[in-house]
């Protein structure tokens, strides 16, 4: 998942800000706090190795997989039997994608490899969802919608919605055509996924270009030899 810093760096380099979340002022204005009357000390303080992480619920894949949890769960309560191992197997991957998104969010602090490793586990947990509604179109003689189908089209522009929350799509994942509920839970899933990826690509690039926490733990030391001396 991705920290606060990777996000700010997103933001200048691509202008993502709108499409992958916003970041609460407040991370930025708490690390900075020192006291009023102590300029001595907020002079001696130096920018520490652990880099700005957390966030998770400002960026837009996190609030899409909370809606797909919700969705799920509406979903397989209406069309499932209530023993049927498919709900817990659906929910469960509905569940995996959010909490590791926010898990690798956290993460990030200390392990550039952790975030990344758990932001694909969030994406894979969500092709496996996907291909549940698949089979439960397929079974049941439904289409499964190409990307020129017009509800597609349509679905395109509501997602342009900002702030989209569960009720913004519930027209459509709680329609009383079984077609268009799923379809609907396949379209959230991809859109995603494509964060997602999206995601893993800068993470991959950031650590490229700036290293992990033994680079940030080195660049520290030195720093601080350095003012010492």
């Amino acid at each position: 998942m991705w920290g606060v810093e990777i996000l700010e760096k997103l933001t200048k380099k691509q202008g993502l800000l709108g499409q992958l979340g916003y970041i609460d002022d407040k991370c930025r204005t708490m690390s900075q706090k020192v006291p009023k009357n102590s300029m001595t000390l907020k002079n001696n303080i130096q920018p520490g190795f652990i880099p700005k992480h957390g966030g998770y619920r400002s960026l837009i894949s996190f609030q899409k997989t909370e809606i797909i949890y919700d969705g799920t769960v509406y979903f397989t309560n209406r069309f499932y039997r209530k023993f049927d191992r498919t709900i817990d197997q659906m929910v469960q991957a509905a569940r995996s994608g959010k909490q590791n998104i926010a898990e690798a969010s956290m993460a990030s602090a200390t392990s550039k490899e952790t975030e990344i490793k758990l932001t694909n586990v969030a994406k894979a947990s969500l092709e496996e969802l996907m291909i549940d509604y698949e089979d439960f179109l397929r079974t049941r003689k439904l289409p499964i919608w190409e990307k020129e189908h017009r509800l597609v089209a349509r679905f395109r522009e509501l997602n342009r919605t900002p702030n989209a929350t569960y009720q913004t799509y519930i027209r459509a994942i709680e329609n009383e055509n079984p077609e268009i509920c799923a379809n609907s839970m396949i379209c959230l899933i991809k859109i995603t996924n494509y964060l997602l990826a999206m995601q893993i690509k800068f993470l991959e690039k950031d650590f490229l270009e700036n290293g992990g926490l033994r680079e940030r733990m080195t660049k520290a030391r030195i720093e601080n030899r350095r003012l010492k001396n």
